[in-house]
């Protein structure tokens, strides 16, 4: 039941979505469903919505939302719950820099 937080690059070649592309470029796996749970429990518009059995993707446009909920969830994590808090934001960093790029919340 966890919520792998992975970068995509998006190619689109015309219009319909039906023939976008779309690479794995990087991937936080969510060992011990951190994201899930922290996700689960926030009171955060953006992170309430990622569904551990559902796939979200986010745009470049929402990740100075997203920064702000995730940098949020610092506050009452441990280490390792903050390094791949980390982690992730460095994916948010790249797709905030790319707009080639969408960040995937992938539930099981």
């Amino acid at each position: 039941m966890g919520l792998d937080v992975v970068l995509m690059r998006v190619t689109q070649q015309g219009t319909s979505q039906k023939r976008w592309q779309r690479r794995q470029l990087a991937m936080v796996i969510d060992e011990g469903d951190v994201f899930a749970r922290k996700f689960r429990e926030s009171d955060k518009a953006m992170l309430s919505r990622a569904d551990p059995y559902r796939d979200l993707i986010l745009s470049p446009a929402e990740m100075d939302q997203f920064t702000e909920e995730v940098e949020s969830l610092l506050a009452g994590a441990d280490e390792t719950e903050a390094h791949r808090i980390h982690q992730v934001m460095e994916l948010v960093g790249r797709c905030r820099g790319d707009p080639s790029t969408e960040l995937h919340l992938q539930g099981d």
